[in-house]
C-alpha cells in the first residue's frame, strides 16, 4: 500500500517529467553528500535540476507519465539531471559538472522520449547548441546563391576583359 509521502513524490517526479527535454541518468555510489551538493550547484547555474530518485518511484512515475525509455537506465543508486531547452548543451553541462568525480558513473540518458546510452549521451554532449546548427544550415542554403551570383558576374567580368583586350589590340594596331 502506497503512502501518501510516496505518491507526493511520484507526482513530484511526474512534474520533473513533464518539463523536462532532456534527462541524463547517474549512478552516484560512494559519493558524499557535500559532492552531490557540489555537483547540485554547478547544473543549477545552468537550469539544470539534479535529484536523488528511488527507481521504482521513478519508473513508476515514468510510466504514468508515458516515458518508460528510462526504466533501464535506472540500476543502483541513481540520480536524475532534468533539463530544459537545447538538449546538446544540458548533456554538455550534465557530462562537464561529473567530470570530476570519478566515482560517479552516467548510465544514459531520454531525449525526447527515446533512451541513450553513456555513448549517445557523449555524441550529444559534442553537438554544436541549436543556434549554431541553425546559422550552419542558413549558411548551406545561402551558398548555392552565392554560386549562382558568381557564376553570373564571372561571365560580365570575363567580357569586360576581352573587350578590354580588344580595345588595347585596336590601339595598338592604329598606333
Amino acid at each position: 500500500m502506497p503512502t501518501d509521502a510516496k505518491r507526493a513524490t511520484v507526482a513530484e517526479l511526474r512534474g520533473d517529467l513533464s518539463r523536462s527535454t532532456t534527462l541524463v541518468t547517474t549512478e552516484y555510489r560512494g559519493l558524499t553528500v557535500k559532492d552531490l551538493g557540489e555537483i547540485r550547484r554547478a547544473l543549477r547555474k545552468q537550469n539544470v535540476t539534479y535529484r536523488v530518485v528511488k527507481n521504482r518511484l521513478m519508473r513508476i512515475a515514468a510510466e504514468q507519465e508515458g516515458n518508460p525509455g528510462i526504466a533501464p537506465l535506472l540500476r543502483g543508486p541513481s540520480a536524475i539531471a532534468f533539463g530544459t531547452g537545447d538538449e546538446a548543451v544540458v548533456a554538455k553541462t550534465v557530462l562537464d559538472a561529473v567530470r570530476p568525480y570519478k566515482l560517479l558513473k552516467v548510465t544514459g540518458g531520454v531525449v525526447g522520449g527515446k533512451s541513450l546510452d553513456l555513448a549517445g549521451v557523449t555524441k550529444l554532449a559534442t553537438l554544436p547548441s541549436r543556434e549554431v546548427l541553425l546559422a550552419q544550415l542558413a549558411g548551406a542554403f545561402g551558398a548555392p546563391a552565392t554560386q549562382v551570383a558568381g557564376l553570373l558576374a564571372a561571365n560580365l567580368r570575363n567580357l569586360g576583359h576581352a573587350l578590354t583586350q580588344l580595345q588595347e589590340q585596336k590601339a595598338q594596331a592604329a598606333a
